[in-house]
């Protein structure tokens, strides 16, 4: 028999690797700081890898957060209907605490444990967004921390991914795909990414210099306007904190992004993957948007859970991010549905429901008006037949995005 074939991330020196892009690179972390990581039972080898990288580059200290899907599928079970949105104060000031420290932060994604939550009631499911807190955005849009999100291979996930395959063959093409896209396979991933970041940062400019009113999305099932702010502009996913730290928000990161205007959405679109939300999956996800509301919400499956999560505030049912990714990203080319948002999400212009990015806005004006929702849902709304087009303010229409490639 043939040795059984062995993962990219069965290898010590290619974690090591990893986690010296993701802790030196991805979140840059500087001598002194303090590093949160939040991780998820199941990711510990990588955490800890993390961990040891963090402290080689001077982190005073490293802080490791992990969450149990297991635990919160028992509270969606047994906990009593009124207490499943509590959040724990001292959660929430956490992140804050983090902020005021100026600190380094690193979040790992990918499903460790898919479909735990699968058969549990959506409307319980949807009152409960833990690991989620309401005091990331403001830490965010503060800038006082460089943070970077990054997948994490698990077998349980390679499973899902690649369902056709045996397990092990499952799991070392989910690695070799996670080394490609994070251009782990190249011979300088950090001069890659520089290259990768420099194209996409020029495409914002490009894109922001047109001053669009509004941008419209049209393909198979999808007819949406989703209109802009006027001082609205385009950033790619190189950010720079109020301190002068460069930093990657996610890596790998194909997308330019803004924040639209919350009142101004019309139309319908349909979700091009599906969306891995709180632990559940969400297929063939339909929204109708009006005057900037989604009023409607329908799914093949799961449409209830993205129904209270668009309930949890005021403003939780409009828009705040609106992002372009075109076909020159490694993600994309490998046609795989990854169910997690960090992947598929940068393999597909998106829009998100929910809070929008203060610096996504030049005046303080706009930036009174961009959504402060506590929720922030991606889901992915492009493909090759989605064309993308900026609209005006005399309603003419200009191609942005077509087949994949920039037209501005």
């Amino acid at each position: 028999m043939s040795p059984e074939p062995r993962a990219a991330f069965d290898d010590p020196e290619l974690v090591e690797r990893f986690a010296d892009l993701v802790v030196g690179f991805g979140a840059n972390l500087q001598p002194g700081q303090v590093m949160a990581i939040g991780s998820e039972i199941g990711k510990e080898d990588v955490t800890r890898a993390l961990a040891r990288s963090a402290y080689r580059h001077g982190a005073r200290y490293v802080d490791v957060s992990y969450f149990d899907l297991h635990i919160k599928r028992a509270r969606i079970e047994y906990a009593a209907e009124d207490t499943l949105d509590f959040v724990p104060p001292w959660l929430g000031e956490r992140i804050v605490e983090l902020g005021n420290m100026h600190a380094a932060r690193i979040g790992l994604t990918g499903p460790a444990h898919p479909g735990l939550l699968a058969g549990l009631d959506p409307n319980r499911v949807g009152r409960d967004q833990l690991p989620a807190v309401r005091e990331t955005g403001p830490v965010v849009n503060a800038r006082t921390t460089n943070w970077t999100a990054v997948p994490c291979p698990t077998r349980p996930w390679a499973a899902l991914v690649h369902p056709d395959v045996d397990p092990q063959e499952a799991w070392v093409t989910l690695c070799e795909q996670i080394v490609h896209v994070c251009r782990l396979d190249t011979d300088d991933p950090i001069a890659a990414w520089r290259e990768r970041a420099d194209t996409l940062v020029s495409a914002a400019a490009r894109v922001t210099d047109r001053r669009f009113d509004a941008l419209r999305f049209v393909g198979p099932g999808t007819d949406l306007t989703v209109g802009l702010l006027p001082t609205s502009k385009f950033l790619a996913a190189r950010f720079e904190t109020v301190d002068g730290i460069q930093h990657l928000p996610n890596l790998p990161s194909e997308e330019i992004f803004t924040a639209p205007d919350p009142a101004r959405a019309d139309g319908v679109v349909r979700a091009t993957k599906p969306l891995v939300l709180g632990g559940s999956i969400i297929r063939g996800l339909e929204v109708e948007f009006r005057e900037g509301r989604a009023v409607r919400i329908d799914a093949e499956e799961g449409a209830e859970v993205l129904r209270s999560y668009a309930a949890r505030d005021e403003t939780a049912d409009r828009l705040g991010e609106a992002a372009l990714v075109d076909g020159d990203g490694r993600i994309g080319a490998l046609d795989t549905v990854f169910f997690d948002t960090l992947l598929d999400e940068n393999a597909a212009s998106h829009i998100a429901l929910g809070h929008a990015y203060a610096m996504c806005v030049e005046d303080p004006a706009d930036e009174a008006r961009i959504n402060q929702s506590s929720i922030h849902v991606d889901f992915m709304i492009g493909s090759p037949e989605v064309r993308v087009l900026g609209v005006g303010t005399d309603g003419a229409e200009t191609p942005v995005l077509t087949d994949g490639a920039w037209q501005v």
